[in-house]
């Protein structure tokens, strides 16, 4: 057997074990919805479908809504309630459908029984764009499924699809070709039999879009879907492109159609009174018409067929049946669907680019659902502040920054908008308050100085006629060897050494240059000159950490250009990619901080209609790559991050979530502990903290925090039975802070832990016998206990610097006394594992930004340690009072004389030591000596500074009434309690039952 195939491999949770995934939002600007629907009997439950989030579903009217389909592709197309079970039986088609160039794709139908806490996978999983699903409401089993399919390609797998089983078998019902997909597909509500399918023919390449050919068209059938027929009566002539459809619930003859067609004129809003037999043109409003591919959806309000709704840049709504329209109240723009309330049509939904708005006045007045964090990130960056900020740009959302903790958690005011409409590439500034910032294809490419609040357009201008061609997610890049230096790429690489004031051309066309992929006519039927198709272009840029001449650029059309004497040669090394196809689009390049001709590539080909991974590795400048992708990894890459300390520690992100190598691409692992299975767009790494932080297409920032422990595996470590992973010190922070009062209807993002990580590496699962751990001094003395991780793979335990807390004396209501902080120094953890023990050093660290003197930290503790005494004292105290007391009580019936004094003057002395009264509520009593002492105690304790001559003061006051209580007991055990001790002996009855005082305090 050969030694790689002995090697000790683990796979996701076995490998990652307790590290998981951190979301911060944001979620102020949420994200894009592509579904809206609606329970069909309770009008609190709402789902919405997104674009690259997933699912999630609000229980109280969209006030807050939840994640409900993790685990799967997240980006959705169609979401389906059944109506015979809707608490249960719901259908998810994945793919969006609305096909804008950074669309992420689906892998398939889905359908839970069990409301939504499980899903099964029903097929199609090669459909890429599932459209809608319709459920006959009187028949469960019978369900038909409409199948946009392939945006990139020719696809098989398109049409209408009907299921009679439940979803066990399939049949394909209406089918055009390999290039149109159903656009919609709709059922009359009152006959199950009546189908509605627009047909759409449609193509995406990395360059253009074509919307609209003779196959687009409407269909009806009127037996379940046996047959079909065109219903074009009044339809315009030629070509047709998108057909949105919708039928009035209330009267099933009314539908409307909007029409993407040949000529202008004939474009936009049809109304059919006769169920299809004949359609009328009313209305082509802009709003109507724009951009009939990303914008189709029509709504009928469910009990009113004169008002609809129409799916546009702005929303519009009709009142009078589709012959005037007014713009829906101020929102997001990009409205893609639209949902009445079931009950209440003045109470309706709006799915945006910018998330899900509610409105309580039939759409005049929009609110925004404040928590659902499902934002698309193009790029993110890191800096150094502490805490570090993430910069990025966001779908159709601007570019922002926020931190990555805040006090209270990352709220919505924590974020800081840098730019407008489509953000790309944010940059901070190594050592100055500058930022980089770019929108939609280098339209704009702003310097800002966020001390002076000023703002500077400094992306380049080309020389004379000569046309410059960035890419619609325009790459920039700073050096990391002259902080000023500034690189941007359009067809050429540009160089700045001011900050963008001036550039210099220091290449030739590094692409392909190909005039067949530069038509800016593009969209087809519908021209849609936005930019976004911009092709031929560099889309990523790598300086190499180690050689400031060695540079790296990847082209949207296949080209892998290298420089080593900074710009004045180039070389194409892409011939030498083995098992690689012509133009594969270069999404990103990493340059090595390990060795100057060390670089890695990630290749995205789903343009072209090719879904493989493509991960390369070159460690001389590009002579030779070699591929490190294996069947492990899921979905097309978009971005590769190396570990700056262990060379084979690779994190991918993909299509569908993070995938992560320790040996350097042997085999990767899917992480999936608290990620989503949503499109990784970028990876950065924080060299401080060691924190991974991922912007996600459509669940934010998400961060895996301190990912050291991944880099200490090997064969050795793997090989253990228990191995302890070297970490950071712990340090007790001293900073404090309140959050900014969000409210329960609002995202927060965690803040990360602030805790001394304890992380280990088991074998095996510990399933039986005892397992504890410890905290000890390096003497040996006990600290305090903390539960053990007992998982395969990593375990992380958290340790509060705090040891045991004081045991306090019992009253009727209850004092806690807070566990004291221990102080800067070196401890060790010792893990008992059945007979055997594991011991690993630790160390504690005081926060570096702390004000507070050594000398006021030795008073401050002196002080703590003294009032933890007296609380234990009085305790002790308490515990031979209640004892003595329990006893006397016990005999008081026999000898009253004797039992009934010492009950007497042992309650009464009591009851000035602890409450005996109240509760810990309303009924709040006085408080006694017991509650003095602790409150001053956890005053101290908790606080970093030395304690102030009135604490001092009332220390001393405090240990007074103590000590007179401990006297007031001597006199009453002298002269009451004796008598009953002698008198138990006498009647050889069992003794009162006290403790020692060791037993009674041990921990």
């Amino acid at each position: 057997m050969s030694l790689e195939a002995q090697e000790i491999s683990l796979n996701g949770k076995e490998l990652f074990g307790d590290i998981k995934a951190r979301h911060i939002g944001p979620a102020l600007m949420s994200g894009r919805i592509i579904d809206l629907e609606a329970h069909p009997t309770n009008a609190r439950v709402i789902y919405a479908g997104t674009a690259g989030g997933g699912v999630w579903r609000t229980s109280n009217g969209g006030a807050t809504f939840n994640p409900i389909f993790d685990e799967h592709a997240q980006s959705i197309g169609a979401v389906a309630v059944d109506p015979n079970d809707p608490d249960k039986t719901i259908w998810v088609g994945t793919g969006e459908i609305w096909t804008r160039n950074s669309v992420s794709i689906g892998d398939g139908l889905y359908k839970t029984t069990n409301g939504g806490d499980t899903w099964n996978k029903i097929g199609f999983e090669k459909s890429e764009r599932i459209s809608s699903i319709v459920i006959n409401p009187k028949n469960s089993k019978e369900v038909y499924v409409g199948v946009l399919g392939a945006l990139w390609g020719d696809s098989d797998e398109r049409g209408v699809y009907k299921t009679t089983d439940g979803g066990e078998t399939w049949n394909k019902i209406l089918y055009t070709n390999t290039s149109t997909g159903i656009s919609d597909l709709l059922m009359d509500p009152n006959d199950p039999n009546t189908l509605y399918a627009s047909m759409w023919e449609f193509r995406r390449t990395g360059w253009s879009f074509n919307s609209g050919g003779a196959n687009s068209a409407l269909y009806k059938s009127i037996d379940g879907g046996k047959n079909w027929n065109k219903i074009h009566s009044g339809f315009p002539e030629g070509n047709l492109g998108r057909i949105g459809i919708a039928v009035a619930p209330s009267n099933t003859k009314i539908l409307y159609a909007a029409i993407e067609s040949e000529d202008d004129k004939s474009k936009g809003l049809y109304r059919s009174d006769d169920a299809g037999k004949n359609w009328k043109q009313l209305n082509n409003d802009f709003e109507l018409v724009v951009r009939p591919f990303y914008f189709s959806r029509l709504v009928v309000d469910p009990k009113n067929p004169e008002t609809i709704v129409k799916g546009g840049y702005l929303g519009a709504i009709s009142k009078d049946g589709g012959k005037t329209f007014k713009n829906l109240g101020n929102m997001h723009a990009d409205i893609h669907d639209i949902l009445f309330d079931i009950n209440d049509s003045d109470r309706m939904y709006a799915g945006t680019d910018g998330g899900v708005y509610r409105s309580w006045d039939g759409g005049a007045t929009m609110e925004i659902v404040e928590n659902l964090p499902v934002s698309q990130f193009y790029q993110i960056s890191l800096d150094n502040e502490e805490p570090y900020n993430i910069y990025g740009g966001l779908q159709d959302n601007g570019s922002w920054y926020g931190p990555s903790s805040s006090p209270g958690g990352i709220e919505a005011r924590d974020w800081k908008r840098i730019g407008y409409g489509d953000g790309f590439r944010v940059l901070k500034h190594p050592t100055k308050p500058i930022i980089y910032s770019e929108m939609q294809g280098a339209q704009n490419v702003w310097r800002i100085n966020t001390e002076k609040n000023t703002t500077k357009n400094v992306e380049p201008i080309p020389d004379g006629d000569e046309e410059l061609r960035f890419n619609w997610n325009a790459p920039m890049a700073i050096s990391a060897h002259k902080p000023d230096r500034f690189y941007m790429g359009s067809q050429y690489l540009h160089k700045s050494e001011d900050m963008g004031n001036n550039w210099t051309k220091i290449s030739p066309d590094l692409t392909t240059n190909d005039p067949t992929k530069q038509d800016k006519e593009s969209g087809g039927l519908s021209k849609d000159k936005s930019g976004a198709e911009t092709h031929t272009t560099i889309f990523t840029i790598a300086e190499s950490p180690v050689n400031e001449n060695v540079i790296w650029v990847g082209t949207d059309d296949g080209n892998v250009q290298v420089t080593t004497d900074g710009g004045k040669n180039w070389t194409n090394t892409v011939s030498n990619i083995p098992n690689l196809p012509p133009n594969t689009w270069v999404y990103h390049i990493e340059a090595s901080v390990h060795n100057a001709g060390t670089a890695y590539a990630v290749f995205d080909g789903h343009t072209s209609g090719d879904m493989n991974t493509y991960v390369y590795k070159t460690s001389d400048y590009g002579k030779n790559w070699k591929s490190i992708a294996t069947d492990d990894i899921i979905g097309f890459a978009r971005n590769i991050q190396e570990d700056y300390e262990q060379e084979d520690l690779l994190f991918v992100g993909t299509e569908f979530g993070l995938f992560v190598t320790i040996n350097g691409g042997k085999n990767w692992a899917r992480f999936t502990n608290n990620m989503p299975a949503t499109a990784v767009h970028f990876i950065d790494l924080h060299k401080k903290t060691n924190d991974l932080v991922l912007g996600t297409h459509g669940r934010g920032v998400i961060i895996l925090d301190d990912i050291s422990s991944l880099r200490q595996i090997n064969q050795e470590v793997l090989a253990k039975n228990v191995h302890f992973f070297n970490t950071k010190p712990g340090i007790i922070k001293e900073n404090n802070g309140f959050g900014g009062g969000s409210t329960e209807t609002q995202f927060i993002g965690l803040n990360p832990s602030s805790n001394l990580k304890i992380m280990y590496y088991l074998k095996k699962r510990h399933t039986f016998g005892k397992m504890s751990m410890e905290i000890q001094d390096l003497n040996g003395n006990k600290i305090t206990d903390l539960p053990p991780g007992k998982a395969k793979g990593i375990n992380i335990v958290r340790w509060n610097y705090r040891s045991i807390s004081p045991k306090s004396a019992s009253g009727k209501t209850f004092s806690i006394g807070a566990a004291p902080r221990v102080p800067a120094g070196k401890y060790k953890v010792v893990l008992t594992k059945g007979k055997n023990t594991y011991e690993h050093n630790i160390e504690v660290e005081q926060d570096k930004n702390s004000e507070v003197t050594e000398a006021e930290r030795k008073s401050q503790r002196k002080t703590s340690k003294e009032l933890y005494v007296m609380i234990e004292d009085l305790a002790y105290l308490v515990h031979e009072i209640d004892q003595t007391v329990k006893k006397a009580k016990s005999i008081e019936e026999k000898s009253s004389k004797i039992a009934t004094p010492v009950i007497k003057e042992l309650t009464e002395l009591k009851e000035s030591l602890v409450i005996t009264t109240g509760d810990n509520y309303v009924q709040e009593a006085e408080p006694e000596l017991r509650e003095k002492i602790s409150n001053l105690y956890n005053a101290v304790t908790n606080n970093f500074e030395k304690p102030s001559s009135a604490q001092l003061n009332n220390q001393k006051i405090l240990n007074e009434k103590l000590k007179k209580a401990t006297v007031d007991f001597q006199k009453i055990k002298d002269k009451r309690i004796s008598k009953l001790v002698k008198y138990l002996e006498k009647n050889e009855m069992t003794p009162i039952d006290i403790k020692s005082k060791t037993e009674f305090l041990k921990k």
